[in-house]
């Protein structure tokens, strides 16, 4: 590991991870109470408060004429210019994702890295009764804390894996301290390279704490480089591990190197 890289002094500014954190907070919700925002952003009311009304200033979020409830408004869109989205691995994944939903009846993601963290950029979750909730696109997950992200972590290449540590190393939560302790040694991720996949028993940072776990493979692109990962999500109560692994992992295998050749075909 390169231990090589340091924060500046005074970094990272805690006012705008704060900010980030409740701007990320109402945009997961689409809609969310003071309350609700100052526990998902884990941070204190008042201060909460206050950041909510500097992003009312700015015409970030707005707060809705029937109730006390704040949602984002069309120029947070303004953020994302200039960024390329993966839309080329959506239209290649879409088909693919549906027909394993059918097969294997649980919700199939496909999930991309940003920053620390996997956002799902589609899912199936609409099209099966086997799920507590559906994780739209834009949904994030901390990628030590999700089998998406420990899949991703195993196979993406050096300098992307010493970014995702930097990023950790800057932060001072219960997931960074988590991710650092994954790349502590070269175990856990050896151990995901061979048996090339990732699974998470009992999803902790999702709607339903405890009550799903899922399982990862990755998905290269056209070159053989990693553009995301494939998982299945699934109700913990319903599979043991091994049962998991069984019934999964050649379908997600399949489905990925089926994405992967549709992916050469429309670049």
């Amino acid at each position: 590991m390169n231990e090589g890289w340091t924060m500046e002094r005074g970094v990272p500014i805690r006012a705008i991870s704060r900010a980030i954190s409740v701007l990320s907070a109402i945009n997961r919700s689409g809609s969310a109470t003071m309350m609700e925002i100052s526990k998902s952003a884990s941070i204190p009311y008042p201060t909460a408060s206050r950041i909510v009304q500097t992003l009312l200033h700015e015409g970030l979020i707005e707060r809705e004429l029937s109730r006390k409830r704040y949602r984002p408004t069309a120029l947070v869109k303004t953020l994302s210019v200039g960024f390329q989205s993966e839309d080329q691995l959506v239209v290649a994944a879409r088909p693919h994702i549906e027909a394993l939903c059918n097969d294997l009846k649980w919700p199939i993601s496909v999930a991309t890295r940003v920053g620390t963290r996997m956002m799902v950029r589609d899912s199936t979750h609409k099209l099966t009764s086997l799920t507590f909730s559906n994780y739209y696109p834009g949904f994030t997950l901390p990628i030590a804390d999700c089998a998406t992200g420990k899949v991703y972590l195993a196979f993406c290449n050096d300098a992307e894996r010493e970014a995702i540590i930097a990023g950790w190393r800057a932060t001072d939560n219960e997931t960074s301290k988590q991710g650092l302790l994954i790349v502590r040694d070269n175990s856990v991720l050896d151990r995901i390279r061979g048996d090339h996949y990732a699974l998470q028993l009992r999803n902790l940072y999702n709607a339903e704490p405890g009550k799903t776990s899922s399982m990862a493979v990755p998905i290269f692109g056209k070159d053989d480089e990693l553009v995301g990962s494939l998982g299945v999500i699934y109700f913990f109560s319903a599979l043991k591990a091994e049962a998991a692994v069984a019934q999964f992992l050649e379908p997600l295998h399949k489905t990925a190197l089926a994405i992967q050749d549709q992916l050469k075909k429309i670049s």
